[in-house]
């Protein structure tokens, strides 16, 4: 695949619907990619590091909060992120993940629902990654059911008191800064929560099996104590962090799609080399077969996330569409990966190939901002008109 070409799995001409700015963000984030993060991803996830040398360059490159506007931002479409996605998780799910933690969540809750004060002090220092920031939402008793979270805040003269816990917060032991959901006696509201407060504390979650070139974290609230400014004052209710959730679903969908692209990438190029009875494993009708399937996905994947876009940019998005890409395009992605690494045989265990690697991390990315299940509910919903999940 070249820079800024097609990639091999292209059938349908796919880039005739790109525009030049789109190709050109798709350019450089592919050449940082394959120069920086490929070298030396498998590395990093054998030894469970988040190499957090590349922040500053992703800040350089504008990536984090790259859909936003101000405040340092980028201020780019919703395709050219979801361009940028696809390229960071051909390189792999976790770092992808960072930028949409950064972006998709932290600093869009800040910029959806903050103060003033709250954007001008925290967006410019993520968007350079001079502050690293977190989404404090999924507890160990509430994962798909978020209404159901036990941490609390309390008032206390104009402060308010932070207890509780939280489960699976990307970038929570790094992080300068971080956006905390919490019951109230107004209903669930969001705090910002610089971590240097006394009474926080963030652990990493080890070992993993999955993500491993990324950050999870356990986090314990204690009496942490905050100013009546730490709110956020534009929202109350769970539609706060929904807003944000389907910042970050829409990237999965391109990212999944990223993943399986350079599984299926891999594999070609390996079956077009490697000899078996005297001819390549390529010139076999199964493995024809196999490539075949998989391509045909990641180009209908790569459609479906593409329309979501520019119904994005359009402003013309309806909630459940993003479920359709997400629940789909992740799905595909995990069986594309693990078909790649059929093709590749005894090899497809070497961490020389991603097709496990990426599988394993998209098992991940299937649960995260909302397990097949929940996403297939939305849409049972959506056709039904019943709320089975109620």
């Amino acid at each position: 695949m070249t820079l800024n070409g097609p990639s091999p799995a292209d059938l349908i001409d796919f880039d005739e619907l790109l525009t030049p700015e789109e190709l050109q963000t798709r350019a450089t984030v592919r050449n940082f990619v394959n120069e920086t993060i490929k070298p030396n991803i498998a590395g990093w996830y054998d030894e469970a590091r988040f190499p957090v040398e590349i922040i500053p360059e992703l800040g350089r490159m504008g990536l984090l909060g790259m859909h936003l506007k101000g405040y340092g931002c980028a201020g780019r479409s919703a395709v050219e992120y979801g361009l940028a996605g696809a390229e960071l998780e051909a390189g792999d799910s976790g770092l992808r993940t960072f930028v949409s933690v950064q972006g998709s969540l932290a600093m869009s809750a800040i910029y959806k629902h903050g103060s003033e004060e709250h954007k001008q002090e925290w967006l410019p220092q993520m968007a350079t990654g001079e502050a690293i920031g977190f989404f404090g939402l999924t507890e160990p008793t509430a994962g798909s059911d978020p209404a159901s979270m036990k941490t609390f805040a309390r008032r206390d003269g104009d402060d308010w008191v932070l207890n509780g816990s939280k489960r699976w917060i990307g970038l929570a032991s790094l992080a300068k800064v971080g956006v905390i959901w919490a019951q109230t006696d107004e209903g669930i509201r969001g705090f910002v929560v610089p971590t240097d407060t006394p009474g926080f504390k963030a652990t990493p979650i080890a070992p993993k099996m999955s993500m491993r070139a990324s950050v999870q974290c356990d986090i314990e609230l204690t009496d942490v104590r905050l100013p009546g400014s730490a709110v956020l004052p534009e929202v109350r209710g769970l539609k706060g962090p929904f807003s944000c959730l389907n910042e970050a679903r829409y990237g999965i969908l391109w990212g999944a799609m990223g993943a399986a692209r350079d599984a299926f990438e891999d594999a070609l190029a390996y079956s077009q080399e490697r000899i078996q009875f005297d001819k390549p494993i390529a010139a076999f009708q199964l493995t024809q077969k196999k490539l075949v399937d998989m391509a045909l996905e990641i180009n209908k994947g790569f459609l479906l996330a593409l329309h979501v876009g520019r119904k994005k940019d359009a402003g013309t998005l309806k909630l459940h569409q993003i479920s359709v890409g997400k629940l789909n395009n992740v799905r595909e992605a995990i069986e594309i990966c693990r078909e790649a690494r059929t093709i590749l045989g005894g090899n497809g265990i070497s961490a020389e190939h991603p097709a496990m690697r990426h599988a394993a991390n998209l098992e991940s990315v299937r649960t995260y901002e909302g397990t097949d299940e929940v996403h297939t509910l939305i849409l049972g919903q959506q056709l039904t008109g019943i709320a089975a999940y109620r």
